[in-house]
């Protein structure tokens, strides 16, 4: 097991305010993404050839998946970076890249809304290199779901399953099919 919380402090020890957005959003997410892991008891005791999740994997990932938002313009949420918000998911997997955890920046780097296809990236002319960014594996797909009930804006709270909907539909259809999709595999 990784020492999250020490990877985190190596990068955002110095902004306080951040740390705590940082780190109250991820512990609701990755303890989210455990209750989901746990209510599939199929998915730990996977076997011929049925997909097998990693909970410890799981944890760690959900604590470090927005880790890029340090680089990031929000000021909201006490980040003062250079880089637009859509680009946390890849700044944060670079990171996670150079700290020796490619699985874990694949999180970071399919995490956002339902994923952003390279088409979306083209056609929106998004900052981020074009390739499809959409979670894959069983794990990537857990916490990017968990990870649509908790701003980080609004610690603490819940997002319900209407405000969820309202938001991801804004990103159109494919986007909340996508959505469904995730929403199937983690009841």
């Amino acid at each position: 097991m990784i020492d999250y919380i020490a990877l985190i402090d190596k990068y955002y020890a110095s902004q306080p305010e951040l740390r705590h957005v940082l780190v109250t959003h991820s512990r609701q997410v990755a303890d989210r993404a455990l209750r989901i892991v746990d209510a599939h008891p199929e998915w730990l005791n996977a076997s011929g050839g049925s997909p097998a999740v990693d909970r410890t994997f799981v944890e760690e990932a959900a604590m470090l998946h927005d880790i890029g938002i340090i680089f990031c313009d929000a000021p909201k949420i006490y980040c003062f970076g250079p880089h637009k918000y859509i680009e946390h998911g890849f700044l944060g997997a670079e990171l996670l890249r150079r700290e020796g955890l490619p699985k874990h920046a694949l999180v970071a780097e399919r995490h956002t809304g339902t994923g952003i296809t390279i088409e979306q990236v083209e056609r929106e002319e998004l900052p981020i290199p074009e390739r499809d960014y959409c979670p894959q594996s069983l794990e990537e797909k857990i916490i990017c779901y968990a990870d649509k009930f908790y701003s980080k804006s609004h610690l603490g709270e819940e997002v319900s399953l209407d405000k969820i909907k309202y938001n991801i539909w804004k990103y159109g259809h494919e986007a909340f099919v996508r959505w469904q999709a995730l929403e199937a595999l983690c009841k």
